[in-house]
């Protein structure tokens, strides 16, 4: 009997020769075409997930209000549910979204507490970095340096005010940045007691604007240290013919014997960079380089909770290494060293201060177009409007805290 493949069932067709391969062909070429759609779908419910999340906060997507996301790519969402704050500030950078408000959406998302929902892993990979790693040692401590502070003395001249005061302002009795800093420096005079003849140790001074302000007005002499070369050779030119120094020098490698001693210190912007691993050996080279009845004065942005993370954006596009301390930190790392004789807060200010230089570095920017570019310039709008944002909000705080190594007999009062 000859082998034949059995009859087909009624109304079946028979398949034609090579039927088989021709479907298995076709299939990548369905795929193909199901493919964009399959991507579509996805980033529609990504899309639908952020906008449910922007409503909690009173933020719209594609709306008419200004502090409204405008979403240019559909594959901004499913980056920023991926990838938190790091996707969000990344997605802003290449041009996927804008907002003609960007401070007042940042507010808005943080005091909604919207940064907590998304980006999760990406936090925990951080907060574990900073938990398993000294990232502010010998070796990292000058990144921050030349990644930031090294961008050029002349775009910083054009954002900040005359002084170069780069920290935040003090807008009490002030209605513009000048007049803010220049309260500000009086502000940390006064707290001091400085007085002519005195001796100043300036920790991360900068371009030298306190001690500038402090030699002309207080009759005071000053040594500052800065990780920045920018910064020691522009300051020293700056406070030329004044009893002011400038010595390019980690803290922790400055005066190991004790042998230098002043009868007031400051740090003003400089202790954000420290990282709580490094807070003790900070507050113990204060102590042995401060007189005993001397005065310290620390000026930093700290945060709510000390188990906050660092932000992963700010880390890796502004201040490479970066750690807010909480206020519990500080007095853990200065108790041993120092007694704490005041505490202020004036954190709300910084939103003013960085608006002020957002407005000046957007007027500065067609100087400096060609050679930093568009996707700096997307980085450093968003890198000022979003911590306008976050002081706006109060999740981050300026605190300035008057220490005394023994304590200042009869009680410290600070100067009205």
């Amino acid at each position: 009997m000859q082998n034949t493949p059995p009859a087909p069932e009624t109304g079946a067709a028979r398949p034609a020769p090579g039927a088989g391969a021709a479907r298995d062909g076709a299939r990548p070429a369905l795929r193909a075409r199901l493919r964009p759609l399959a991507q579509a779908l996805h980033d529609d419910a990504a899309l639908r997930a952020v906008a449910a999340l922007l409503a909690e906060a009173d933020v719209g997507v594609d709306g008419a209000r200004p502090w409204d996301m405008l979403i240019h790519d559909p594959r901004t969402a499913d980056r920023i549910l991926a990838r938190g704050s790091l996707g969000l500030g990344e997605s802003y950078m290449d041009g996927w979204w804008d907002c003609a408000q960007l401070d007042g959406f940042i507010a808005r998302i943080l005091a909604a507490r919207l940064d907590e929902k998304v980006g999760a892993s990406a936090l925990r990979v951080q907060g574990l970095r900073a938990r398993l790693f000294n990232l502010q040692n010998l070796r990292r401590t000058w990144q921050v340096g030349e990644a930031h502070y090294d961008l050029g003395n002349d775009f910083f001249e054009a954002m900040l005010d005359p002084s170069l005061a780069y920290t935040c302002g003090y807008w009490a009795d002030a209605d513009n940045l000048a007049d803010a800093q220049t309260a500000k420096l009086h502000l940390i005079c006064g707290k001091l007691g400085l007085a002519p003849g005195m001796r100043l140790l300036d920790i991360g001074c900068g371009w030298g604007s306190l001690m500038k302000f402090a030699a002309e007005r207080y009759g005071v002499e000053c040594v500052g240290l800065t990780i920045s070369r920018e910064q020691a050779a522009h300051g020293q030119q700056r406070c030329a013919g004044l009893p002011v120094s400038f010595r390019l020098a980690d803290y922790r490698q400055f005066n190991h014997g004790g042998s230098e001693r002043f009868e007031r210190i400051a740090s003003v912007g400089m202790f954000e960079h420290v990282g709580a691993k490094n807070h003790r050996a900070f507050f113990e080279m204060a102590r042995r380089s401060i007189e005993d009845d001397g005065l310290f004065l620390l000026h930093t942005i700290g945060k709510n909770l000390r188990r906050t993370p660092t932000d992963p954006w700010i880390d890796r596009y502004i201040f490479p290494n970066g750690d807010l301390p909480a206020l519990g930190q500080i007095a853990d790392a200065a108790e041993d060293f120092f007694i704490i004789e005041d505490v202020h807060n004036f954190g709300a200010d910084y939103d003013r201060t960085l608006m002020a230089w957002h407005a000046s570095f957007e007027a500065a920017w067609p100087r400096f177009a060609a050679h930093y570019g568009e996707r700096f310039r997307r980085m450093w709008r968003y890198y000022l409007l979003a911590c306008a944002g976050t002081f706006r909000a109060r999740t981050n705080q300026l605190w300035q805290i008057v220490l005394s190594p023994r304590g200042v007999a009869g009680g410290y009062r600070r100067p009205a």
